[in-house]
């Protein structure tokens, strides 16, 4: 161990050391056996397969060629607002920005609105069947109060809410604060929105500062409070490994977020690399200042500590990385995509549409997303309809990583049984207790849970792999080993 990382444990609480210690011996133990890339950099995963930059051009006809509606009728939906006032850093998305983009929202809208009549009419349906709702960007409320309810408006006139279980918003601080701000949460609560994620990212002014938001932690603080006030379920989010961010910031990050009386906290690693179609500031900023980025080890101890002190405070795991006080505090939204691999249509620039066996991604262009749609297009560009083998991986990877798979649903989303697939892999993963098996579950141990990134890609095509096959160390756990088609698919 080395001198710098025994100084920062040394500072902990016996408590919180003695955790940290242990995900250390853990991470190179793991890294070692090969889950880990040698020099223990961080790829998330598990939200796509495959991972969004992976997808082959489609056009609309590819995509809903065959397609049938859910035996339920009912989607899930997403809403992109890709506006915001300023960019930060640590952002991969293709927004516009400013102030003076009042003009600009207004086309936008309008855009929304015609692809939102475009898709209704291509699954022949009157309006869309909701079950979740999540609103998304950029920043969605970085909107005027008249195209607030206008977009309110759009969104209620053409989907069916009546059996809704949720209406998410993530939202910035600075835009539900203050008297307008107060307006802004009486709207969205009026119109059915009844859980917030708010971006607080850290609750330390320096560094935020250092990643370039435009509100301080006072600002977070009232903005979390004026929505506890209103009634609204509350998640917060966090960000972890950031350059400039020390082990002290982060911990005091945390200890302050529980005693704010919110409902969910939620941890982000840093994200270094695109992962969609913009690569965002924070790479440059670490190639100008490498020095500046907290090392691997020094993340580790971030995250243990974290989950730690979630934990003594009454937090619990609940989706993977979101801690809530009760369990049924969670996005709907997130669990229904990700874990129960239900349909979901997204709209506006950069969204996309997982359905129970096709991805559709929606242009990052501007120009061709307004182009498609003056068409009378869907303005999807990417995806793909998905092989046995994608559905597969595609149905292992996203409930391992995000909750647990339930063997009924792989069967039935796929058309084999779950437990003639990826065994040999399973099987080792048992072996270093980082999953555990029921008669109707496959789900990540604790452990397995604090590296649920690197677990789930051991399931990723080659291809998809985030770190190339000598990346990994020769032993057990190397993801590279047991990826042949024909017997990791092999039916039980």
């Amino acid at each position: 161990m080395s001198s710098n990382i025994h100084t920062k444990l040394s500072s902990l609480s016996e408590n919180l050391r003695t955790r940290a210690e242990q995900r250390l011996d853990e991470f190179r133990s793991l890294r070692q056996a090969g889950l880990i890339c040698e020099n223990g950099d961080f790829y998330p995963t598990g939200v796509h397969y495959p991972p969004i930059v992976s997808y082959p051009d489609l056009v609309e006809e590819s995509l809903l060629h065959t397609y049938q509606l859910p035996a339920d009728g009912k989607f899930d939906v997403y809403l992109h607002i890709p506006f915001c006032k300023s960019r930060c850093f640590f952002c991969h998305y293709p927004l516009k920005l400013g102030q003076h983009q009042q003009a600009e929202k207004d086309r936008y809208l309008s855009a929304i609105e015609r692809e939102m009549d475009l898709y209704i009419s291509r699954l022949g349906i009157d309006a869309i069947p909701v079950r979740t709702i999540l609103a998304g960007g950029g920043t969605p409320t970085f909107l005027t109060l008249d195209q607030q309810r206008r977009f309110l408006e759009i969104c209620a006139s053409r989907m069916d809410l009546s059996e809704f279980t949720q209406y998410n918003y993530d939202v910035d601080p600075v835009t539900i604060v203050g008297p307008e701000g107060e307006k802004r949460l009486r709207m969205l609560r009026d119109y059915g929105v009844d859980r917030l994620t708010i971006g607080v990212q850290s609750l330390n002014d320096p560094v935020l500062k250092l990643m370039n938001r435009h509100h301080d932690a006072q600002t977070a603080v009232e903005a979390v409070q004026a929505s506890l006030d209103l009634g609204f379920q509350v998640n917060i989010e966090f960000i972890f490994g950031y350059p400039g961010q020390t082990l002290e910031s982060w911990i005091g990050d945390i200890e302050r977020a529980v005693t704010l009386g919110t409902h969910e906290i939620q941890l982000y690693r840093l994200k270094i690399d695109a992962y969609g179609d913009y690569q965002g500031p924070v790479k440059t900023l670490i190639q100008r200042r490498p020095d500046s980025l907290p090392d691997n080890d020094t993340q580790i101890i971030m995250k243990a500590a974290a989950h730690a002190i979630l934990e003594q405070n009454g937090f619990a795991e609940n989706l993977r990385r979101v801690f809530s006080r009760k369990p049924e505090h969670y996005s709907h939204y997130a669990d229904n995509q990700c874990c129960k691999n239900l349909d979901e249509v997204g709209f506006g620039l950069t969204a996309f549409s997982s359905l129970v066996d096709r991805f559709g991604l929606n242009t990052q262009d501007w120009g061709d997303y307004y182009g498609k749609i003056q068409q009378g297009r869907l303005p999807v560009n990417r995806g793909l309809v998905r092989t046995p083998e994608d559905q597969a991986r595609w149905a292992t990877i996203l409930p391992l990583k995000n909750r647990d798979i339930y063997k009924p649903r792989f069967e039935e989303v796929t058309g084999r049984p779950f437990d003639g697939v990826f065994r040999a892999k399973f099987d080792r993963l048992k072996a270093w207790n980082l999953v555990e098996e029921t008669d109707t579950v496959m789900k990540l141990t604790p452990l397995g849970a604090f590296f649920a990134d690197e677990v789930a890609q051991q399931f990723e095509h080659p291809r998809f792999m985030p770190f190339p096959m000598e990346a990994y160390g020769n032993g057990p756990l190397n993801p590279y080993r047991d990826t042949d088609t024909r017997d990791a698919l092999r039916s039980a």
